[in-house]
């Protein structure tokens, strides 16, 4: 194999694990989250932050966590047939569904994209065109800059009314997170297939 694949899943699987034993602390924040709720419903004046608080930060350790799921090889299966194929067959079976996978990740990438731009006040039809134009903005013009460029803010509904835009950029990266550790998957596995790799 080229010393640029190897080199690619080396470098996607160490991102992804220095990442995903991060994102493992936050089922801790989110338990301090909950803990706090229950308290102050029973003993003081209940809090309206806490329940979309939650559920950001179980996002967050969802997808960030993804990752690291898919290399660890944690994530769900239906093992009915799986469990008893050997290692070569195992690895010609997902080398091929892997592109399944790509693909509907592709799609919520695609949706998330969009969504996340209009959170940051596009309302056109050219998102992606809106997102570069912003990114390229903060590197090159600063902070000030890039917020010029942002239109109304979208919020929550909610009495607490939170902005949704950060839980949507922390979405876009998890699902950009797990399509280059399918890659790494789906490199490892023609690895395995060539006798390259174990």
């Amino acid at each position: 194999m080229p010393r640029v694949i190897l080199g690619y899943i080396s470098a996607i699987d160490a991102m992804n694990r220095f990442i995903g034993r991060i994102a493992m602390y936050l089922i801790f924040v989110l338990i301090a989250v909950l803990l706090w709720s229950s308290v102050s419903k029973v003993f003081l004046t209940p809090t309206m932050w806490t329940l979309e608080t939650a559920q950001f930060v179980m996002v967050a350790y969802f997808v960030l966590g993804g990752p690291y799921s898919i290399q660890m090889g944690s994530n769900v299966r239906m093992d009915l047939f799986y469990g008893d194929w050997s290692p070569k067959t195992k690895a010609w079976v997902d080398a091929f569904t892997v592109f399944f996978l790509i693909f509907y990740l592709g799609v919520l990438l695609y949706g998330g994209l969009v969504s996340t731009a209009y959170s940051l006040g596009y309302f056109g039809n050219e998102p992606f065109d809106f997102l570069l134009s912003l990114v390229g903005t903060f590197f090159t013009e600063g902070t000030a800059a890039a917020g010029d460029k942002l239109g109304f803010l979208e919020r929550s509904p909610t009495a607490w009314r939170p902005w949704l835009w950060p839980i949507k950029v922390v979405l876009c990266l998890g699902v950009l997170l797990m399509i280059l550790q399918s890659l790494a998957e789906f490199f490892r596995d023609v690895g395995r297939l060539r006798g390259v790799l174990d």
